[in-house]
């Protein structure tokens, strides 16, 4: 039977609900800083300032979390562009940090019940406060856990039991034991009558019989680094599958920023050298994803990698470290090849070397 691939972009179908607006306001603090206000692209003042604490917001583009102080007491509520306040106390809060608009979502928690639902644009309820846990939308999907147990481990909580579901932003089920994965890329969603023959992807039987696939972050970029990157270890290649600026850590000056083409020809034989041990099956590395660290990476070509919230998109865009160990076991350090998920693929963004030997 020939296969027929359906391509899902639910950002496209649902963005008369999400549409981005084209007038996104920026925050600014006030004289000491101690409070922010935002103001439109004009530089109208829209809120003057009078949130502090939980708002983490940079740019206010539909709804956002924030906190106040009202006769000597902190409220925290979700505010949407048409200055409609709900979900008072009642932030969705990780990390030490409130959720922040996806997609023209957000995250909210009930405290009465401790489960957790979306708000859409407007704050009204897209998704009711029914599960233990959820992710933020991503591509009009969300994995959640339903009726599962907090436990408590000394500061922290873990979730025991329950079942993870694979759900639209109507609240549809649509895969039933669907596992929370770091490295799916829920944006390649593609559904089929067969389960994907895609080395990179992974396949999953949906409740009406059809099979989601989604490409694994961590099988496409090994199988990029052994089929596109290792094979061709020249110069052109590098520069090629490089970001334009290549960031390095060198002491005592620590992190440096430099076009990839200066950094690649003055550091070109330790690169192919130490890339070429990769090929080697008895070398000793390791590969981790990330996000963008948003505390080296400031500059404005790095703002499409993180969100309103300046947190990285690492759902998007995630970050790959190689990292390599020394071949003899009493030296110390390791080097390190971080490349980032671009929209023209993975390109090398940062290295360190054990040695210090970069230039």
């Amino acid at each position: 039977m020939k296969k027929i691939i359906a391509f899902f972009i639910f950002a496209l179908f649902t963005c008369s609900i999400f549409a981005q607006s084209k007038d996104i306001w920026t925050a600014f603090p006030n004289k000491d800083t101690t409070l922010i206000g935002f103001k439109d692209k004009n530089g109208v003042i829209k809120i003057e300032p009078k949130f502090t604490g939980f708002t983490i917001a940079r740019k206010f583009e539909n709804i956002i979390a924030v906190t106040e102080e009202e006769n000597g007491k902190w409220n925290s509520y979700y505010l949407t562009k048409q200055e409609k306040i709900v979900g008072r106390d009642s932030l969705y809060v990780f990390d030490n940090g409130p959720d922040c608009e996806n997609e023209g979502f957000i995250r909210f928690t009930d405290r009465k019940t401790d489960k957790m639902g979306v708000f859409n644009t407007e704050g009204k309820i897209a998704i009711p406060a029914e599960y233990s846990a959820l992710t933020k939308v991503r591509n009009g999907v969300i994995t959640v856990l339903k009726d599962a147990k907090k436990q408590q481990d000394g500061e922290h909580f873990f979730w025991t039991g329950g079942k993870e579901y694979l759900i639209d932003i109507n609240n549809k089920v649509l895969i039933e034991d669907f596992s929370y994965n770091d490295d799916l890329n829920f944006y390649s969603l593609e559904k089929s009558k067969e389960s994907s023959k895609n080395p990179t992807r992974d396949s999953f039987l949906g409740v009406d019989g059809q099979y989601y696939s989604f490409i694994n972050f961590d099988k496409e970029f090994k199988h990029w680094l052994e089929n596109t990157l290792l094979k061709d270890l020249s110069k052109a290649n590098l520069e090629k599958h490089s970001f334009d600026k290549i960031t390095y850590w060198k002491e005592p000056d620590g992190w440096i920023n430099a076009p990839k083409t200066k950094f690649i020809n003055q550091n070109y034989i330790y690169l192919k050298l130490k890339l070429q041990e990769l090929k080697n099956p008895k070398t000793d590395y390791f590969i981790s994803s990330d996000g963008l660290n948003q505390f080296i990476f400031e500059l404005d070509e790095y703002d499409v990698y993180f969100n309103n919230c300046n947190e990285s998109k690492d759902w998007m865009y995630p970050t790959m470290d190689i990292v390599i160990n020394p071949k003899n076991k009493i030296d110390r350090g390791q080097d390190h090849f971080e490349f980032l998920r671009t929209e023209n693929g993975y390109k090398l963004i940062s290295v360190s070397s054990r040695t210090d030997n970069l230039k």
